[in-house]
């Protein structure tokens, strides 16, 4: 695949989840793998609804150079989740805003409804405790829970959703799933 179509695949599926409030103006991040240890990743400035070229930034685990510093604050995280899961190829950091709501008083979020039940099914909510250095632990909890469980999703109380996957679009129909089974739950009154 060329790095073209590979950020052709990106724009589009940001895009896509920038209209629905998953990605923000300056919040969250999204990547691919490019090679065993190099990956492409926005910038620190990026705009999810205009992602191009100069947003995206090529990433070698092996050389540690300038564009560590101006690639997103998310890159530690996705480098550690491409080493520990050799199967990801797509890496995204979301706040979708239901699921992220539901997940600040509920220790799992359980699907009710049928698509979300029979695609995504139980997601446990991975609580980080403190969050003053949150970010100094990430790479390592957040790859070592995928590392030590089924699942590649994340859904993390008061942050929002790590995803990985081997297909870009598997990875955001999984996390539109997600977000429309947390807005049932929230809107049903009976629960």
């Amino acid at each position: 695949m060329t790095s073209k179509h590979l950020l052709e695949e990106i724009q589009s599926v940001s895009l896509s989840m920038f209209r629905k409030n998953f990605l923000g103006v300056y919040h969250g991040s999204i990547s691919v793998r490019t090679s065993p240890s190099a990956f492409l990743i926005n910038k620190k400035e990026a705009i999810f609804d205009e992602i191009n070229q100069n947003s995206m930034i090529h990433l070698d685990v092996e050389k540690r150079d300038y564009r560590w510093n101006i690639s997103s604050m998310d890159s530690a995280i996705h480098e550690q989740i491409y080493q520990e899961m050799p199967q990801a190829k797509y890496i995204c950091y979301t706040m979708p805003p239901y699921a992220t709501a539901y997940a600040l008083n509920h220790a799992k979020l359980s699907p009710r409804d049928y698509f979300g039940d029979l695609k995504i099914g139980e997601i446990p909510v991975y609580d980080p405790g403190h969050f003053h250095d949150w970010y100094d632990r990430a790479p390592y909890e957040v790859s070592g829970f995928f590392k030590e469980s089924q699942y590649h999703m994340m859904l993390i109380k008061g942050f929002g959703l790590f995803t990985y996957d081997r297909d870009i679009i598997g990875m955001a129909k999984k996390i539109a799933l997600l977000e429309n089974s947390a807005r049932l739950l929230m809107l049903d009154v009976s629960a």
